[in-house]
């Protein structure tokens, strides 16, 4: 071909600038640093050495702690395990009367606060309540003529925070039996399986990292609970630690404590993870259509109603129906003065808590899609271990490296200018949000990724071939994507720090209450009616996540 009629080459493509976004990596590294410090400063606190105070805990309450904390954990962790996982079973595979009622109802106990549990079954089954009371008047029994169990013991904080947590549980087996596809059936039934030995030798393996997931969150919650533990007189680590900060004035007594409860937390999920081994349980099909539901009649659909409504009951239904009743008939005297200024207080914090956890997971979030090396991602894993700490030890974990920066900055002040800088950290109303953020920043993380999961790469391809920048990219192209996703992580985290109570308690400034600890003050008091408006505002707001989780589950099984 002559030289004149060669055809031009095509132009070439411009090249993607690498997309290392250098200004939300030190974003990211800064946040990771900052909410991961109360979590080193608990660790270092645990090599320090002993003091009076801990030498008396050891060799006094320290065992005591422990057993209890144990027993705590392995009786609720058995009783979710199989209450969430049966429920979600029926509800999933079932067809029964109820069954699309009882789907959102399974949820309703997230919204009520294992210490709310705690105060009103004290008040209904304590020996002046109206159980025993309408069992004395009605056969004429006396004082020691007869036997009832003891709601303030152990057992009984096993029971309450049980009918708390189990929704975690049922929650995440539901979806893991909804995702398993239907071919799995067909298969055993080929195999000679009636329906109970496939859910045993088929579906509930596949859904045991989902279960042991759900289980993880409920033992977290119990280990960190404060309140019920506190108003059953029971003594756990959670208890210990209070004591040991506000009672007896001993951070270092308190960090070696809390260590002591990390250490509980992560022996019970390793042995877990030792219990599961090599094992793995994938789903291989691509066919994805929902388990063919099984009509129930006659004896087993009263079982499915009894199975499925009890939790429902006792976990919803009585406590707020109760909390209704004190409302109604006598609630707070006060209720302008004093309720109006802890609702603004709870929601004034509930939403800088929001608002800061979701600004922070987006930049952690972007930064691990786009730039995600090793180092950024274990610094990003190990700062959202907050929600799998108790508040208590978080509260101990901010205060001492504030107290550590207040300190010094009093005595550099003190040196140079003869001034005294006071506190400028400790007891705060900043310190009480960054333990927030601390807390719950992992519940934002977890929606903001699923949100990013779901956004295609090619339209940040697009964008970034069109001349944006990383940030000008997460601003004009994802943000608007992740608005759904966001949503939902900010009233996760909302709904949350309401509900919060050993954090507030251990961290607030002084003469600052909110709802929950309005709440824990009057029922610690005995007084339960006057503090039924508090509590109910708190489950008002604690059927918000429940209604977004339905929502989710419903896409999914659809």
């Amino acid at each position: 071909m002559p030289r004149d009629l060669a055809l031009p080459s095509p132009p070439a493509l411009p090249r993607r600038a690498p997309n290392r976004p250098f200004g939300l990596r030190v974003a990211a590294f800064a946040i990771a640093l900052a909410v991961a410090a109360p979590v080193f400063a608990v660790v270092a606190g645990a090599f320090a050495p002993a003091g009076e105070t801990w030498r008396h805990l050891a060799g006094t309450l320290l065992p005591l702690f422990l057993r209890n904390s144990l027993i705590l954990a392995l009786g609720v962790g058995a009783i979710v395990v199989v209450m969430g996982t049966i429920c979600a079973w029926l509800v999933t595979t079932c067809a029964f009367p109820g069954r699309r009622l009882f789907e959102v109802a399974l949820l309703l106990p997230l919204a009520v606060p294992g210490y709310l549990l705690a105060y009103v079954y004290t008040d209904l089954l304590e020996f002046t309540g109206p159980v025993q009371t309408w069992l004395r008047a009605t056969f004429g029994w006396g004082w020691g003529e007869y036997w009832f169990p003891e709601i303030r013991s152990l057992p009984g904080a096993v029971l309450i925070l049980s009918l708390a947590n189990y929704p975690y549980v049922y929650l995440l087996a539901r979806a893991a039996f909804l995702e398993q596809s239907v071919c799995l059936g067909e298969v055993a039934r080929t195999l000679g399986c009636d329906r109970w030995a496939m859910f045993f030798r088929v579906a509930l393996p596949l859904a045991r990292p989902a279960i042991a997931a759900g289980t993880g969150l409920a033992l977290m919650e119990t280990l960190a609970d404060f309140g019920a533990v506190k108003h059953f007189a029971v003594d756990t680590f959670t208890t210990g630690i209070y004591q040991a900060w506000l009672s007896m004035g001993d951070r270092l007594a308190a960090l070696q404590l809390a260590a002591c409860l990390m250490g509980v937390i992560a022996t019970l999920l390793a042995l877990e993870r030792l219990a599961r081994g090599r094992a793995r349980f994938h789903n291989t099909s691509s066919k994805q259509q929902a388990l063919e539901l099984k009509p129930l009649s006659g004896g087993a659909m009263a079982a499915a109603l009894v199975v499925c409504g009890l939790p429902v009951v006792a976990g919803f239904v009585i406590p707020a129906g109760r909390l209704l009743h004190f409302a109604l008939t006598e609630g707070d005297p006060l209720l302008g003065p004093t309720i109006l200024p802890f609702a603004r207080n709870s929601l004034i914090l509930a939403a800088c808590a929001a608002l800061l956890c979701v600004s922070a997971a987006v930049v952690l979030a972007y930064v691990l899609r786009t730039a995600g090396g090793l180092a950024i991602r274990f610094a990003v894993r190990f700062a959202s271990l907050g929600y799998a700490i108790p508040g208590s030890v978080i509260a101990v974990g901010v205060l001492v490296p504030f107290g550590a920066f207040d300190n010094a900055i009093d005595a550099w002040m003190r040196a140079t200018f003869g001034v005294s800088t006071g506190l400028l950290l400790s007891g705060t109303i900043a310190a009480l949000i960054f333990a927030y953020v601390v807390r719950f920043l992992a519940v934002a993380l977890s929606a903001v990724e699923s949100g990013f999961a779901k956004i295609k790469p090619s339209l940040e391809d697009a964008a970034r071939v069109l001349g944006r920048g990383p940030v000008r990219t997460l601003l004009r192209v994802d943000l608007p994507l992740l608005r759904g996703s966001m949503l939902a992580g900010a009233l996760l985290v909302f709904v949350d720090t309401m509900k919060e109570l050993p954090a507030t308690l251990i961290v607030r400034p002084f003469d600052f209450d909110t709802l929950a600890v309005r709440v824990y003050n009057l029922a610690s008091d005995e007084r339960l009616a006057q503090c039924s408006t508090a509590a109910l505002l708190i489950v008002a707001v604690g059927l918000i996540p429940v209604v977004i989780l339905t929502r989710a589950m419903r896409r999914i099984g659809h």
